[in-house]
């Protein structure tokens, strides 16, 4: 199973890269979370953030893998407690499927990712950055992860 974290944006500080890339390292032993960038739109005083959200948009849906489930993620979405997404990656290993995680940039995701995602999750009732949504994605899917490999990473 591969899971693929497609996230608006290019240019993360350096603490947002290396955390993310110490739990996308540790799930490599049993499932792969590969990242895909997709640039961000020029963002300006006068920019037409409709089209910019659009164009982002269709970059972001034109990285999915075919056949991948899609998640996006949005603060108004789903909220899940760590168990039962380690109950969500039990069934797409069941069904050897991949799933695609889509972040947006600073404005969210274009509707039409929203529209026509599987699911929509929230990480949080909170707003978070962009960038910390990598981070938290990352650490939960180790988290649950580790709980369906009954490792000690997780503790109740």
């Amino acid at each position: 199973m591969r899971l693929h974290l497609i996230a608006v944006g290019t240019r993360m500080p350096e603490w947002v890269t290396t955390a993310y890339a110490d739990y996308a390292k540790r799930l490599r032993a049993g499932c792969q979370l590969e990242l895909r960038e997709i640039p961000a739109g020029k963002r300006s005083r006068t920019a037409d953030m409709v089209r910019l959200l659009r164009a982002e948009g269709d970059r972001c849906l034109a990285a999915v893998p075919r056949g991948a489930r899609v998640i996006a993620l949005e603060r108004t979405g789903r909220v899940l407690a760590t168990g039962q997404i380690a109950d969500a990656m039990r069934q797409w290993l069941r069904e050897s499927q991949d799933v695609a995680f889509l972040v947006g940039g600073p404005e969210g995701l274009d509707p039409r990712c929203l529209e026509g995602a599987d699911e929509v999750w929230s990480l949080s009732a909170l707003t978070l950055p962009h960038p910390l949504v990598r981070v938290v994605l990352a650490e939960q899917l180790y988290r649950s992860w580790s709980m369906l490999s009954h490792m000690p990473y997780h503790r109740e």
